[in-house]
């Protein structure tokens, strides 16, 4: 049963993405356009040469910071839906460090990337102690700080740090810019993201710690019996969960964006939630479902070009991949489906 669960949790986002691309070319043949000349065009957009692979894991970067928070926050059995706010705090954070402190290279670097990460982590933390010693729904508060952070820093690009006339802050110096890979557009913020991916994984997975955050995260009530400190994991995953993106958005300004604007991370967090459960909440296969959702948005923009089909089909293909897989997930949960496997898998074993 244990290897049908695993079979059937990788094949429900396979069948996902294969029925929302027949539906994409569907629209795309009611468009007039060829389906496979437009994927063709697509997977050219997205993967065609070198330059275009830099952009897509350039645009799939910050998706991958913000989907690992929430995989390791809903692996405690906690739903942290304010990745975007504790992204956007970890940016303005960086921002005024090195902007105003003066100090440039390695060292501002290194600096912007910790307090970034220190700004996330406070920033979820609050949430998660109004959970844990008020009983607040994490969820709603989350949320709403997402517009907290979002107007916060809206003040800090049109007053405080504002460059002169024009809406946005001073740019970061040149010198404490992430290096670009390989010339490409993507940055050193990538290799980060891969780092923060495996050091999760193997957090959870291979430590005795991630073993007790996720067992948590399946029963609070029958491990709070077992003696766990079920009140300081939920904590702790918040505030890990907010380091990664703090994290994620020092390395965005100061690989990417470089300087804070008005639409600056708008729709990372919720971005991030999706495609962590259609990782299945595994860090590793969230990353590459970052990637796969930024290629389609890459690529997108070459399909419109070569063959007219508006970019808004990508979109509405990457709505499909997540209501399908959602609702996939909640099919196999169902004890009629989980019966049906048993009796599949059983008569497998028979027959072998």
């Amino acid at each position: 049963m244990k290897n049908g669960n695993r079979f059937i949790n990788v094949l429900v986002p396979l069948i996902s993405v294969l029925l929302s691309f027949l539906i994409g070319c569907i629209i795309m043949a009611a468009l007039g356009a060829n389906p496979l000349t437009a994927l063709q065009a697509l997977w050219k957009g997205a993967f065609g040469n070198l330059r275009n692979v830099g952009t897509t894991l350039s645009r799939a970067t910050p998706l991958i910071f913000t989907s690992l928070c929430a995989c390791f926050a809903y692996r405690c059995g906690v739903f942290n839906l304010g990745g975007e706010g504790q992204f956007i705090m970890g940016s303005v954070v960086c921002c005024y460090i090195a902007t105003q402190s003066g100090i440039e290279g390695l060292p501002a670097i290194i600096l912007c990337l910790i307090v970034g990460a220190l700004a996330g982590g406070f920033w979820a933390a609050i949430p998660g102690i109004l959970k844990i010693y008020r009983g607040q729904n994490e969820m709603i508060i989350s949320i709403m700080l997402n517009y907290v952070a979002t107007l916060f820093m809206g003040v800090v690009y049109t007053d405080w740090l504002r460059d002169g006339s024009v809406p946005q802050t001073v740019p970061v110096p040149d010198a404490s810019k992430l290096s670009r890979l390989f010339g490409l557009r993507t940055t050193t913020a990538f290799i980060i993201a891969l780092v923060v991916g495996l050091l999760v994984y193997y957090f959870l997975f291979n430590t005795s710690k991630g073993f007790q955050l996720r067992a948590v995260g399946l029963n609070m009530t029958a491990a709070e019996f077992n003696g766990f400190a079920v009140k300081k994991y939920i904590l702790y995953s918040f505030i890990v969960s907010g380091a990664i993106a703090g994290l994620g958005g020092s390395a965005e300004l100061l690989g990417t964006q470089f300087n804070l604007i008005n639409g600056f991370a708008a729709g990372y967090g919720f971005d991030g939630v999706a495609m962590a459960l259609i990782g299945q909440l595994h860090p590793l296969a969230t990353i590459l479902v970052a990637i796969f959702f930024a290629a389609l948005r890459v690529g997108s923009t070459t399909m419109q070009a070569a063959t007219g089909v508006p970019t808004s089909v990508s979109d509405i293909i990457q709505a499909l991949v997540i209501v399908f897989t959602v609702a996939g997930l909640a099919m196999v949960k169902l004890p009629e489906f989980k019966a049906l496997v048993d009796r599949v898998f059983s008569k497998r074993k028979e027959a072998v």
